[in-house]
């Protein structure tokens, strides 16, 4: 989810310079939303890869995946540009029709993935992500690239509602176990959010994130669990929310696409080269001898108060002070 808004930059870049330009993006189906915001996305080609690596013989038998290789070879393109540099995106622009436009071997994080290409840019590796995507896409289009903060284009209306007008949304799920702020944290921050009359939503996105945040409302007064929301309900509700709390996952993203004031917490990961960018951003980072790590999985033995271990170096009160800033800033 974070790359496909990381990218979102490059296409309000792109239509600066080319005039009339469209795209159309093919996307894992769990996130066809996100590019449906941008005006100047025509046609989404939806990819079903995660489906597919557990039901491979049935997608093929009931023509899904035929379907959308025809979706995918219905059109000539001026461009067709891979940005993810992976040999799975770079399979897909193979079979595509057009100039195929990607990361050569060097810039690539699978170098293998280069030999898809027909015209191989090169961007380095360290920079934010989303100063990389707006650079393939410059070059790949052939417009110059300028030196401005991000546009992301969202459109997006909102109609969301709560009795309280304050309200805060704490982005608690993440895919890496070591990305998970500590929980007994989330609920010492929910309660500073209620002595300071805040009401506090919990978005969630699967079982585990579910059970967690009705733990969390349970321990805490003015505390709601959201129903199950589509991202484009989940859009509507940070953009009226007087600020967040993330951990590192594609909703922190997505509130710093939309300008939201967001403090947002990095364990394991490293805000320098993926951290949400957007107005009143703050990043927090750990301070411990094996961070950032970069793993799913925490390696760390010694004894903790809390887990990953290394969190006990941002508790609620820090978090509460950042966010009481970027929300009056």
């Amino acid at each position: 989810m974070g790359d496909i808004i990381h990218t979102l930059p490059a296409l309000t870049d792109a239509a600066r310079s080319l005039k009339d330009i469209t795209f159309d993006w093919v996307v894992e189906e769990a996130f066809v939303e996100i590019p449906k915001w941008h005006p100047l996305v025509e046609n989404i080609i939806q990819v079903p890869l995660r489906r597919f690596k557990k039901q491979k013989l049935h997608m093929i038998h009931n023509g899904e995946v035929a379907l959308f290789f025809k979706q995918l070879r219905e059109r000539q393109y001026d461009r067709v540009i891979d940005a993810q540099g992976l040999i799975k995106s770079a399979l897909i622009t193979r079979f595509s029709r057009g100039l195929r436009c990607g990361l050569d071997r060097k810039s690539a994080w699978e170098p293998l993935a280069s030999l898809a290409y027909q015209k191989r840019l090169h961007v380095d590796a360290s920079q934010h992500a989303i100063t990389r995507m707006r650079q393939i896409f410059s070059q790949a289009l052939d417009y110059p690239l300028v030196d401005s903060s991000p546009d992301y284009g969202i459109k997006i209306k909102t109609n969301y509602s709560t009795k309280n007008a304050r309200y805060l949304l704490f982005i608690h799920g993440t895919t890496w176990e070591t990305k998970e702020w500590p929980e007994s944290y989330w609920i010492a921050l929910a309660k500073i959010a209620n002595d300071k009359n805040y009401e506090v939503l919990l978005p969630w996105g699967n079982i585990k994130e579910q059970e967690r945040a009705q733990r969390i409302a349970k321990a805490s007064n003015n505390v709601r669990v959201l129903e199950k929301s589509s991202l484009t309900e989940i859009a509507g509700i940070l953009l009226s929310a007087a600020g967040t709390v993330s951990v590192d996952t594609g909703l922190g993203h997505l509130a710093a696409a939309l300008n939201v004031p967001t403090v947002s917490i990095y364990g394991p990961t490293d805000p320098k080269e993926t951290g949400a960018l957007g107005a009143n951003q703050k990043h927090l980072t750990v301070n411990f001898k094996c961070s950032p790590c970069w793993s799913e999985r925490c390696k760390f033995k010694e004894v903790s108060s809390v887990a990953p271990a290394c969190f006990a170096s941002i508790p609620p009160e820090m978090v509460w002070n950042q966010l009481t800033k970027v929300i009056h800033d």
